[in-house]
């Protein structure tokens, strides 16, 4: 008797199985994905940046073959996020150049997904850049442009562009998308606030500029922004929270604000503490639209499988980072990816 019973819970949990992946229809969804994939360099010294430790003969011993690994190990990651298709948006955050991402798309399974991408050279010192990897056959690149951030403050200081990207999703939605690496928080939270306070100031002033013109624009803002969702910029400058209540067109939500406020999440592990750097803001055009894709409040998730993780003194699982000072782990990032689900009515 033992054994009929457990015949019919196997063959009642393969067909639910089946009934989960019929139920997912790949012409209404659409997932978003962000991800700071850590150092991703070529093994070529550039003249013009400060990248050679990531050579063969430099302090990270930055081989052909430790490439290829990170390569494929970042390929892995991507391809594992939605196991029922390829994402078809996939912001990218520390990548060298385009012989990178020319790379990256040919790599394992992504090979498959036909995709393009978007990408401008930022002045950031070491080289470091944002991207944008998306799938030919669910969105069109109508136009992108990157904004250049001068600090009046301090010059002589360089980081990466935000990177605009209008385009329109399965030939109905036209969405706009704002790829951030904010400065860093070298010399501390605070000292280094002002930066990313006035990178919040110059990016809201874009945000409104579209909203202004059209007050149901689809917005997406992604990044690592190196501050948390309660952080000034973002939760004050950016207005961008979990307001769910009164809102107004110019209200922006973040899909993971109550992931690191409420649950404690985050997608960083520094010194023992998580930190959620990297944040997915939206307008309110986009949660629970009538018409188009849409998404709603608890949409933002973490991936963060055990495979790409490894258990701290602690008993954490931390992302399995490529390196630690020049220590060479073969990870995948010290960074989690983040994602969300879009759904077409």
């Amino acid at each position: 008797m033992k054994k009929y019973f457990l015949l019919i819970t196997f063959l009642f949990t393969i067909s639910l199985s089946f009934a989960q992946d019929k139920e997912y229809d790949t012409k209404t969804k659409l997932t978003v994905v962000s991800y700071n994939v850590e150092n991703l360099f070529d093994t070529f010294d550039d003249a013009v940046k400060k990248d050679e430790e990531f050579t063969p003969t430099g302090k990270k011993k930055w081989t052909n073959e430790r490439f290829n690994e990170k390569i494929n190990n970042i390929s892995k990651v991507i391809c594992s996020i939605n196991e029922n298709e390829l994402p078809e948006i996939i912001g990218l955050y520390e990548i060298e150049n385009d012989y990178v991402l020319k790379a990256l798309i040919k790599k394992g399974c992504l090979a498959k997904g036909d995709y393009k991408f978007v990408h401008e050279e930022s002045p950031d010192f070491r080289g470091i850049d944002v991207a944008l990897l998306y799938r030919a056959d669910e969105f069109k690149c109508l136009s992108h442009k990157k904004i250049p951030i001068i600090f009046p403050f301090s010059k002589i200081t360089k980081t990466r562009d935000i990177l605009y990207i209008k385009g329109i999703a399965s030939d109905t939605d036209t969405l706009h998308i704002f790829l951030n690496h904010w400065s860093s928080r070298l010399g501390g939270q605070i000292k280094s606030e002002p930066k990313r306070v006035f990178i919040a100031k110059l990016l809201r002033l874009h945000v409104d500029s579209l909203l202004e013109i059209n007050h149901n624009a689809k917005i997406i803002i992604m990044g690592d922004f190196n501050d948390e969702p309660t952080n000034i910029s973002i939760n004050n400058v950016l207005n961008a929270n979990n307001k769910r209540k009164n809102t107004t067109y110019k209200d922006l939500y973040n899909l993971l604000y109550d992931k690191e406020n409420i649950e404690g999440k985050g997608t960083l592990h520094y010194r023992k503490d998580w930190n959620m750097l990297d944040n997915l803001i939206v307008s309110q055009s986009l949660i629970n639209s009538k018409e188009g894709y849409s998404l709603n409040y608890n949409s933002g998730k973490i991936f963060n499988p055990k495979w790409i993780c490894y258990k701290d003194k602690s008993g954490n699982f931390v992302p399995n980072r490529s390196y630690g000072g020049s220590k060479y782990f073969g990870g995948y990032s010290d960074h989690f990816p983040v994602y969300f689900t879009l759904t077409k009515k």
